[in-house]
């Protein structure tokens, strides 16, 4: 075997080593993605039952029912609303009115099952993809989060 094919081998070796590695680590950032919409995406981009995603939008006036640990509430973006379950302790700050983005699946009877449950934490900082998602159903209101 000659230099030149010598080379030629180790070289087509190191790019099938790397076109693997590049492979393996595509589909690892692939199990963890989690896409976010809000109420309205959800429900148009036609989301499969059991697909981890985020949603987030407003937590619906009068909408909060606790019963001990399990919350049930809705999560609206003032076009579409979604129900929302969740089993364990939520966040101290959260509320009706105010702004929230939930982890979880939504199951076949269309109901979300949240994993987990963030909540707006001050009065200046909201997700820019919760905003995004209100300035789009035209409820986006500057004035509530002051500069």
């Amino acid at each position: 075997m000659t230099r030149k094919r010598r080379r030629l081998y180790i070289v087509l070796a190191g790019m099938v080593t790397l076109g693997v590695a590049t492979a393996l680590m595509l589909s690892a950032f692939r199990s963890d993605l989690v896409f976010f919409y809000g109420p309205t995406a959800l429900i148009k981009d036609h989301i499969p039952p059991g697909r981890r995603v985020r949603i987030g939008g407003l937590v619906a006036m009068h909408s909060i029912v606790r019963d001990g640990d399990h919350v049930t509430f809705v999560v609206t973006d003032k076009r579409t609303s979604v129900k929302v379950t969740y089993h364990g302790l939520l966040p101290d700050l959260f509320r009706q009115g105010q702004g929230v983005v939930v982890e979880g699946a939504l199951r076949p009877d269309g109901v979300f099952a949240a994993r987990q449950v963030l909540a707006k934490h001050d009065a200046r900082y909201m997700p820019p993809d919760v905003v995004a998602a209100l300035k789009k159903a035209g409820e986006w209101q500057p004035q509530q989060v002051p500069k």
